[in-house]
């Protein structure tokens, strides 16, 4: 099969892969529609943290099963599934109180096992959440950047009735402000590009106003310093986005967090009951991806993507192979 190969930092082949069967406990999927974010971007031009060489990268994966590994049950050929990317141990303190993404096991797709930039890829049965009837695979592949939008807006401990502002209307800050609303808070999103603020219904420059929640979907130490000031009172800064290894110290008033009772949390990442929430959320119609969509191009004209997501031109990109 054809797929895209990082064997070091900086650059990538388009290559031949042997198709392998797939182990006992996993499913063959030919790959339906792979989501392209900004994380593909940092893992092949700078690596990334959880980076293993050589890889296939590509962690926002819908498919078809093609074939079944021998001790799979619950799942059979021809069923469409969103693959959720991390696989966890199920049993450590941290998968127990439902932070399978903090798992000192974690592995995921694309960083430690091969990922969708291919024509199929393998992957544990127990990643697989089926597609609900009638949803599109363009719309269920938004399940893996709306996962890590729910995370955050679990953390943050979102709440009916509360505000909330969002650096960058980027996917990642649209979701934010989608999902938020979707469950009964009011988002305003920020972003300094006259036109990405405007198609989000967005402003420019953070208002003056106090907020319940912040949230920095933007890698910007800016940022960062613009978002402690607009907390209220418990007021929740939700670190959304890292930063640059040169640009994460940033100097805190931490009176204000003191006398104020303001609280920062960090989101990295999903588990996977927030795959299952995604699905359902995008399924009812309760919060809407198709109009994100503004690119759909072959898995290898990736160079050509990655300088569009790079450049900020248009706002999500489906690789097809």
């Amino acid at each position: 099969m054809k797929a895209i190969m990082v064997e070091r930092i900086g650059s990538f082949t388009i290559t031949d892969v042997d198709e392998a069967p797939p182990k006992p406990d996993e499913v063959l999927l030919r790959v339906s529609v792979t989501g392209l974010c900004r994380t593909d971007l940092k893992l092949i031009r700078v690596g990334h943290r959880d980076l293993v060489l050589p890889r296939i990268p590509g962690e926002e994966v819908v498919g078809t099963i093609v074939a079944v590994g021998a001790d799979v049950t619950g799942f059979s050929e021809g069923q469409r599934v969103y693959v959720y990317p991390g696989t966890s141990c199920g049993v450590c303190e941290l998968c127990r109180k439902g932070a399978g993404n903090l798992c000192s096991s974690m592995e995921i797709m694309g960083f430690h096992r091969h990922g969708g930039f291919a024509e199929y890829v393998a992957a544990p049965a127990k990643s697989l959440i089926p597609i609900p009837q009638g949803l599109s695979d363009e719309e269920a592949v938004f399940a893996e950047p709306l996962s890590c939008c729910l995370n955050a807006l679990e953390l943050a401990r979102i709440g009916a009735g509360e505000s909330i502002l969002i650096w960058g209307a980027g996917p990642a800050g649209r979701l934010i402000a989608r999902a938020a609303q979707a469950k009964g808070a009011r988002p305003v999103i920020i972003d300094p590009d006259e036109s990405r603020a405007s198609q989000a219904a967005g402003v420019t420059e953070a208002p003056e106003d106090l907020f319940d929640v912040c949230v920095v979907a933007v890698g910007s130490e800016d940022a960062y310093r613009e978002a402690l000031p607009r907390l209220g009172p418990r007021g929740r800064l939700v670190v959304f986005s890292g930063l640059a290894p040169d640009r994460v110290i940033i100097e805190t008033d931490f009176n204000r967090l003191h006398y104020l009772e303001q609280t920062i949390v960090g989101a990295y990442g999903c588990s996977f009951r927030h795959g299952e929430e995604a699905l359902a959320r995008i399924a009812s119609g309760a919060v809407p991806v198709k109009d994100l969509i503004s690119h759909r191009m072959s898995l290898y004209d990736l160079e050509e993507a990655l300088e569009m997501t790079a450049n900020r031109r248009g706002m999500k990109i489906h690789l097809y192979p």
